[in-house]
């Protein structure tokens, strides 16, 4: 049973570095732009296609840390995630145990892979 909670916290840190790299190509490409953009919910549904709007300013303060990620409010999985911010457009989750070290070693910013 423990084993199988480890996999299933895995796979849900996979699938949410999955949309993070996406949102970090997004903001690639808008920089320098000024006011919001809309950026993919970083939940851990792989099928979810919800936009959160931030600029890249406040998607800056959220990629500082390597598990951290956004997502649309109502998105959060408590098993895996912890809120540390609120906003009206959307929420800042924290992963904690399993999740939050396949969330760092995922992170494409601490890595020099072409």
């Amino acid at each position: 049973m423990e084993q199988d909670q480890r996999d299933s916290s895995q796979r849900l840190a996979h699938n949410e570095s999955v949309f993070r790299e996406i949102n970090e190509r997004i903001e690639a490409g808008a920089w320098p732009h000024r006011g919001r953009l809309a950026f993919l919910c970083e939940c851990a549904a792989l099928g979810c296609n919800v936009l959160v709007e931030l600029t890249v300013e406040e998607y800056e303060h959220v990629r500082a840390s390597p598990v951290r990620f956004v997502l649309a409010p109502g998105h959060e999985i408590p098993a895996i995630e912890q809120v540390v911010e609120r906003k009206p457009e959307y929420v800042v989750v924290e992963k904690v145990g399993v999740a939050g070290e396949v969330a760092g070693r995922a992170d494409p910013r601490t890595h020099d892979d072409p």
